[in-house]
C-alpha cells in the first residue's frame, strides 16, 4: 500500500473528528475476537517432584507460561522454604504471582492469614473437609467457614472452600453443596470449582455455575479421562467440554482459572503442565 501524506491526512480527520479507530467496524471486529485466558497452576501437581528443588521447579513453571500460582501446604510449607517475604520476590522477579493456597484452616488460620496478608496473597482456600456424615454436620460446617471466612476477611484475606465429589452426591434427598451454599454468607464465603470432581459425579459444572452466579470466583480446569478407573489426565484429552464452562465462568466475573492434574499416566507432572499450558495458550473464548 502506499501510504501517502493524503493517506494520513485521512485518517488524521477521522480521528480529529471524534471518529476513532477503534469504532471502525473492522476493528470492532477485532475487539470482538476470542481471547486467551490468563491461567494459573495448583502447585499439587508438582507434588512428586517440587520438593527436591523448588526454584528449578518454579523457573519451568514460569518458562511454560503460567502466570499465576496457587501453593499448598507441602513438605517446605506454602512457600517453599523461602519464607513469604522470600517467596513473593522469587514470584516477581519470574513474573508470576502466588494469588491463592490451599491451607488447613482449622489450626493457626490467623497466623497463616497474616503471612498470606502480609505478601498480597488474595484467598486462602480450605481444600478438603471430607463426607461429614449428615446434612445437619454440613449446616455446621458452613456456621464453620463464615466464621473463618470473617477472619479472613478482617485479616485482608478472601475465604474460598473447594469442593470434591462427596458434596455433590446426594444425602436423604438433598445435595450438600446446596447446604453449604445456602448456609454461608456471600461476603464471607467464597468457592472454588473443581470442574473434575463436580463431573466424575454425573453433575454438570456449567449448571453449577449458572445455579449460584458469583458465587465461584475461582476454578481447578481438571479434565477427566474416560475408562473404566477414572483419573485427571492432560486437558483436552478427556471428556470435559470445557470452552463453554470457561467463557460462562469469565462472563460471570471469575477471577482465577487454575489448571491441575493428579495423574500422570503416559506422562511426568512437568510434561504434563507442560503441555496444559500449551492447551490454555490455544484455548480461545
Amino acid at each position: 500500500m502506499n501510504y501517502t501524506r493524503r493517506n494520513f491526512l485521512k485518517t488524521s480527520g477521522l480521528l480529529a473528528s471524534g471518529l476513532t479507530l477503534a469504532s471502525l467496524p473492522f476493528m470492532s471486529s477485532c475487539n470482538s475476537a476470542p481471547k486467551t485466558l490468563p491461567f494459573g497452576l495448583q502447585l499439587w501437581t508438582l507434588r512428586d517432584v517440587i520438593a527436591d528443588d523448588p526454584q528449578s521447579v518454579l523457573r519451568q513453571v514460569a518458562d511454560y507460561g503460567y502466570t499465576s500460582i496457587e501453593s499448598y501446604e507441602g513438605p517446605l510449607g506454602m512457600f517453599w522454604g523461602m519464607g513469604n517475604n522470600g517467596f513473593k520476590q522469587f514470584m516477581d522477579d519470574h513474573g508470576m504471582k502466588m494469588v491463592s493456597s490451599h491451607a488447613n484452616v482449622f489450626d493457626q488460620v490467623e497466623y497463616k492469614i497474616e503471612e498470606m496478608a502480609n505478601i498480597g496473597v488474595e484467598y486462602i482456600v480450605c481444600p478438603h473437609i471430607g463426607d461429614q456424615g449428615s446434612i445437619d454436620a454440613y449446616k455446621e460446617m458452613a456456621d464453620r467457614f463464615n466464621q473463618i471466612g470473617k477472619l479472613a476477611k478482617e485479616g485482608g484475606l478472601s475465604f474460598a472452600y473447594h469442593n470434591h465429589g462427596y458434596t455433590f452426591e446426594e444425602m436423604d434427598g438433598v445435595m450438600p453443596q446446596d447446604v453449604l451454599m445456602e448456609h454461608t454468607d456471600p461476603d464471607l464465603v467464597e468457592y472454588q470449582v473443581d470442574m473434575y470432581w463436580v463431573e466424575i459425579t454425573g453433575q454438570s459444572t456449567l449448571d453449577w455455575l449458572k445455579k449460584y452466579p458469583g458465587r465461584f470466583t475461582s476454578c481447578h480446569i481438571k479434565d477427566l479421562a474416560n475408562g473404566d478407573q477414572p483419573e485427571s489426565t492432560v486437558l483436552g484429552t478427556g471428556t470435559i467440554d470445557f470452552p463453554p464452562i470457561l467463557r460462562h465462568a469469565k462472563d460471570d466475573g471469575m477471577k482465577h482459572f487454575i489448571v491441575e492434574q493428579e495423574q500422570y499416566t503416559n506422562t511426568t507432572p512437568l510434561d504434563a503442565i507442560r503441555k496444559n499450558a500449551e492447551y490454555m495458550k490455544n484455548l480461545r473464548l
